[in-house]
This record gives C-alpha cells, structure tokens and sequence, in this order.
C-alpha cells in the first residue's frame, strides 16, 4: 500500500511541475506625448488661402487608456461661387483614446479610439458676396462689404479612431480620422458659419470631417512592469 501511494506522489509532482506557470516581468513606460499635425503645418506653406497650427499631447494613464487633446488656431479664406469670406481664430480639444492594439514586449504602437469635446472661439470676414441683377450684363453684381463679425463660437463633439507607430527611439508618426458634430453655434447676423477653426466645413449641418498627420515625442516619466504568464514543461 505505501508503494502505491509513494508512486502517486511521485506523479503528482511531475504533473505539477509541467502544468506550473512561470510569470515573466517586463517594464513598460508611461509619460506624455507631444507632437504637431504635419498637414496644418505643411499647408500653410502651400496654400496661400490658409494658415494653420496644431499641436497634440496625450499622456497614459493606464494599460490602455490616454488622456489626449489638441490646441491650434486657423485662418481660412473660402472663395466660391457665392461669397469670399476669411475665417480665423482659435480651438481646443480634450477627452481621451483608447489602444486597441496588445503590443509585444516593449513595443509601443497605438490603433486607437477616441472621444473630444472640441471648442473655438473666432471672427468672420464678409469680403464680398454676389447678387442677381438684371440691370447688369452679366445677370450678377459683386458687392464688397468687408464686413467683420467677431466674438463667435462654437463646440462639438468629435469621434477620433487612427493608428501611431514607432519610427524609431521616441519618434512616432500618425494618421487619425474625425467626424464631429456640432453642439453650439454662435452665428452672426445675416451670415453663417460655413468653416469653424478645428471642425473645417460645416456644409450648411451640423456634421463635419477632418483628419491629422502627426509626428510627436514620447517623454517617458516612470515604468511598471507587464506581467507575461508563460507555461513551462518538465524539461524546462
């Protein structure tokens, strides 16, 4: 009988040994992220009807979750078949994204989602406008009123997704798509708000669309170690 039972001890220490887990640790940074949108910045060298600046900064709260934002300002000018006008002003945005992605080891890309809540304050410039008039050959005339209305704003709501990867030590280039949707808006009098700095083109809606190349920076602030469970046999 203790034959017996000495052997079943025996087994159950091989299979304990070959079911036992084995937990690796490996540290992973948590810091802020600063960068600037490269497609604001490069259009205001090719578009002589733009200039624009935004900068971005997210800072990692946990495994998954960011904290993030955007500050920048814009000044447009829009020239259609109806009216030329020159928006300009200043926005922010803040809310937070959400890594999606399970890196391995050290890595540190991001295929995120996101939520903003977006404000700009801004003016509008009426550089002109056309009318019909029959008395005029051309069936229209253009009227220049130069006409500015300040102290305008507007807020929203705006769903980010996109993706950062890792170019190398610290560096990350990104893309990101946006749809807003307006909450507020503060229009002036007999003139409306056809482009808002930070929503774009409002398309006589309350829906809007945008999008971002970043280039930003990680600054890391401290580690915690990522715990990996890795299953070990009895030869190991």
């Amino acid at each position: 009988m203790l034959k017996y039972f000495s052997s079943l001890l025996i087994l159950l220490f091989t299979l304990q040994s070959i079911a036992q887990d084995t937990i690796k640790k490996y540290p992973e940074r948590y810091g802020l992220r600063v960068g600037v949108d490269l497609h604001r910045l490069a259009k205001s060298f090719y578009d002589s009807n733009y200039k624009g600046l935004e900068l971005e900064g997210a800072y990692r709260l946990t495994k998954k979750f960011y904290v993030a934002g955007e500050l920048g300002n814009e000044e447009k000018t829009v020239d259609d078949d109806r009216f030329n006008f020159t928006t300009s002003g200043t926005y922010f945005k803040a809310g937070f994204d959400f890594n999606s992605y399970e890196n391995w080891l050290d890595m540190e890309n991001l295929i995120h989602i996101g939520l903003r809540y977006g404000f700009s304050s801004f003016s509008q410039q009426l550089n002109s406008y056309t009318i019909y008039d029959a008395a005029n050959f051309y069936g229209v005339n253009t009227i220049y009123p130069n006409q500015k209305f300040s102290g305008l704003n507007a807020s929203w709501i705006e769903v980010v997704g996109g993706v950062k990867a890792k170019m190398f030590n610290n560096v990350y280039l990104g893309f990101s798509l946006r749809l807003n949707y307006l909450v507020s808006n503060k229009k002036p009098d007999n003139f409306d708000n056809l482009f808002i700095p930070g929503f774009n083109r409002t398309y006589d809606g309350k829906f809007g669309a945008g999008f971002n190349y970043t280039l930003s920076y990680f600054i890391p602030i401290y580690k915690k170690n990522k715990k990996e469970i890795k299953k070990t046999t009895a030869n190991e």
